[in-house]
């Protein structure tokens, strides 16, 4: 990186301004959202939507909530028009929606515009622009400041004459492009002659769109132009001041949050932000980061995986893994410690009965967005710990694990995942269990037990083995059944062990209730083994936990 030296800083600060928006700490209220994926999103794409693409993505937008959309540049481009008179023409268009149409504040194109918005029976914002920055006064259009204004102006004086002889609720929205690199006393002066001719009211207010059409400074340099703007805009009760910004420093949902913290009340931007370049303002973080925050953003995102798919669908772009809020594996927790406090934050508000979500490492339910537990949240790889594969095994299956043998279960996991290089699904996980502990019977077998009553509430138990393919009887005596079942099998078979881990409950399998007991035993060496044992009765489910333990020694 050895010619840094040819770039310079690019924009300009705002005069002195109070920084009121550096003293709040968040947003109380959602913008209003305005898609512009049809138009910045379309253009970007390798290949553009088709027509009916456009069709469906425009409803798919409305049914999640947006109320603007922007529907392209119908005076430019012939698929747009196109499109537009789809829209009217087949009456796509919903009572409470408005669509925004875009073109540069030159007379032709502006009068194109409106002729293509004949027949329209919903309100239309023709919004228009005009790029201000030094940059483009210089090189592109090699005008004076009072030059370029006076394209701003024609403009305006040219929407308003004709919003008045045509058919139509139109309203008005200008941007002074290149804003990020304008000088904001002159994109103040420019925004404030074009109101003067406007002369927005209550019922009709204007929208002043303030684009970081190429990003240029930190989000604190934006903040304070946009509340420069907000705090000297004429007419500023009748204005809606509106956010337009690009990723190209990665910056936008910065800009874009401390932008309304500095004054904006409107947002324009497209899902997962895809637009030319580094793309648009990904509408969905910023409006998942206020649901972060206990403010409904007034869009639906509660089914994020259909969301995801419309959007590869229509675009043929893909959703990265890593994605806030929306990637496959946001809401994964591969760590074992990560696991594991996750687990217990679960099991902690399932306790308490809260209602508040402050469980570890998960910014919001991930239900609320369509996501399940069990599926992406606890995932399974070498890193993995005991305790998310125990939450795991607990949440899908049923199986309620006690710590020692979650710790031993754990190991075996994590042996298969980093022996076949992979993650494990849900089903593999529950195969390794089921595999190595359950109703194991390689050496040993219980064929046959019956158990008599002794005095002084003591039990006999004879157990017929099958062991090698052997069978024999062995007798013995306990305070309990199980008690007694090992101590006939310790007594008969010599081996050394004593049990110091029994634990059952229910288990609920599709519609046949079984019992599930876990059994660990420690054998003389001081190694423990474990078992486990399903039955529809409790005792013959302990006790083949008891022989599956045997086995594992």
């Amino acid at each position: 990186m050895h010619h840094a030296d040819k770039y310079q800083i690019g924009y300009y600060p705002a005069p002195k301004t109070p920084m009121l928006w550096a003293q709040k700490d968040h947003i109380e209220a959602p913008p209003i959202w305005c898609s512009v994926d049809l138009r910045d999103g379309n253009q970007s794409l390798i290949v553009p939507m088709s027509l009916e693409q456009k069709l469906d993505f425009f409803k798919f937008l409305c049914k999640i909530g947006f109320k603007e959309i922007e529907v392209g540049f119908p005076a430019a481009s012939e698929t747009e028009y196109t499109f537009l008179r789809a829209l009217i023409e087949q009456d796509l268009i919903p009572a409470d929606v408005t669509i925004q149409v875009l073109t540069q504040s030159r007379e032709h194109i502006i009068r194109k515009t409106f002729d293509s918005l004949h027949g329209c029976k919903t309100p239309v914002i023709v919004h228009f622009y005009n790029s201000t920055s030094v940059a483009q006064r210089e090189q592109v259009f090699r005008k004076s400041k009072d030059e370029i204004k006076k394209i701003a102006t024609d403009g305006a004086a040219l929407i308003k004459q004709l919003a008045a002889e045509y058919d139509g609720n139109f309203r008005f929205e200008y941007s002074p492009e290149s804003f990020t690199g304008t000088e904001p006393e002159y994109a103040l002066d420019v925004c404030n002659a074009v109101l003067d001719i406007l002369q927005p009211t209550a019922e009709k207010p204007v929208i002043i769109n303030l684009p970081v059409t190429v990003a240029m400074s930190m989000s604190h340099v934006y903040a304070n132009q946009v509340e420069y703007m907000s705090m000297n805009l004429r007419y500023r009760e009748n204005v809606i001041l509106s956010l337009h910004p690009h990723n190209d420093r990665g910056c936008a949902v910065a800009d874009t949050e401390l932008g309304l913290l500095a004054g904006a009340d409107r947002v324009e931007g497209t899902l997962f932000g895809n637009g030319e370049r580094t793309g648009n303002v990904d509408i969905v973080t910023v409006a998942m980061n206020l649901y972060s925050h206990g403010i409904d953003p007034k869009l639906d995102f509660s089914d994020m995986p259909s969301v995801v798919a419309e959007y590869e669908k229509a675009t043929h772009m893909q959703v990265y893994d890593r994605t806030p809020y929306a990637g496959a594996l946001v809401f994964a927790a591969f760590s074992g410690s990560h696991q594991d406090a996750i687990a217990k934050g679960m099991d902690w508000r399932e306790s308490k009965q809260l209602h508040q979500w402050t469980v570890p490492y998960l910014p919001i339910d991930p239900s609320d967005v369509g996501r399940e537990y069990q599926t992406d949240v606890i995932r399974i790889n070498s890193q993995s710990g005991k305790g998310g594969i125990g939450y795991l095994l607990e949440k899908r299956y049923g199986y309620h694990l006690p710590p020692k043998m979650r710790e031993d279960f754990g190991y075996k996991v994590k042996s298969v995942s980093d022996h076949s290089h992979k993650e494990l699904s849900t089903e593999e996980v529950r195969d390794i269990f089921q595999q190595s502990y359950l109703n194991v019977s390689t050496h040993l077998a219980a064929t046959e037990v019956h158990y008599q009553q002794l005095p002084a509430d003591r039990l006999k138990a004879m157990v017929t083995l099958s062991i090698a393919g052997e069978s024999k009887t062995f007798t013995g005596e306990g305070n309990g059944r199980l008690d007694a079942v090992s101590n006939a099998i310790r007594e008969g078979t010599g081996m050394d062990f004593s049990i110091v881990t029994y634990t059952e409950h229910a288990l609920e399998e599709g519609s046949t209730s079984l019992a599930v007991a876990y059994v660990g035993i420690q054998w003389k060496s001081g190694c423990v083994t474990w078992g486990a044992g399903t039955d529809s009765d409790i005792m013959t489910a302990s006790v083949k936990a008891l022989i599956s333990a045997l086995n594992n020694k």
